[in-house]
């Protein structure tokens, strides 16, 4: 029996990483399309579809991600639907997203001076032309930068992926460890790999707020939490 660490198994952590890239990708795109529809509803002058979204987002936050994780993987099976774990995982990270990126790309909307919001309806612009021509492009400067920080998380929250059965980076680590019994050398490996991945996105996240200082400054509001909901 092997008790050390080869090249093999850091092949396959290498393997299993590269697994947490992808899976992170899918959560990402899934879930800023989600996101998106999500903002777009919470800003939308129609109360129900407010309140609708409002109770989404307060649902998906409210449940832990590894339940969500649970009844998407056990649940759909009961309701006829095979689902791999990759699908599993994909699908319960793009709800677990969506959530997020909403209220903080709602924020962001709302966080644009009403200046603008009034000029664009003194053009006689559509709600859609608004949103398209005036509003968006000045959230998107705003969102940048949470956005990028919150990608951090996505890529933290894909070890939860492994109670399903997934292999990214952390079920790796757990196999390997489970050969060679040396948890301690492999989980520092593996943190060190969390680290590689996170670590130049934080970096990223901190200069584009410091350069979105100046347009914070410039007559934008706070940003509301996440945790502060309204149901109008």
């Amino acid at each position: 029996m092997s008790t050390a660490l080869t090249a093999n198994h850091l092949w396959f952590l290498l393997q299993g990483a590269a697994w947490t890239v992808g899976l992170s990708l899918i959560a990402f795109v899934g879930g800023g399309l989600l996101g998106l529809a999500v903002a777009l509803c919470r800003v939308s002058p129609v109360k129900a579809v407010r309140v609708l979204t409002a109770g989404y987002v307060q649902l998906i936050q409210g449940t832990p991600l590894l339940v969500i994780l649970f009844m998407t993987f056990f649940g759909l099976p009961v309701l006829g639907l095979t689902i791999s774990p990759l699908a599993a995982a994909g699908v319960s990270l793009t709800v677990y997203v969506g959530a997020y990126l909403g209220e903080i790309w709602r924020g962001c909307i709302e966080s644009v001076p009403r200046a603008q919001w009034e000029a664009a309806e003194c053009l006689a612009l559509t709600r859609i032309q608004r949103m398209r021509l005036v509003v968006l492009p000045q959230a998107v400067r705003i969102a940048t930068p949470p956005t990028v920080g919150f990608m951090v998380q996505i890529v933290k929250n894909t070890s939860l992926a492994s109670v399903v059965g997934f292999v990214e980076l952390a079920r790796s680590g757990q196999l390997i460890n489970n050969s060679v019994f040396e948890p301690f050398l492999i989980y520092l490996v593996i943190a060190a790999m969390y680290f590689a991945m996170c670590y130049p996105l934080s970096r990223w996240s901190q200069r584009l707020e410091r350069r979105a200082a100046p347009l914070q400054q410039a007559g934008a509001t706070p940003l509301p939490q996440p945790a502060t909901l309204s149901l109008t």
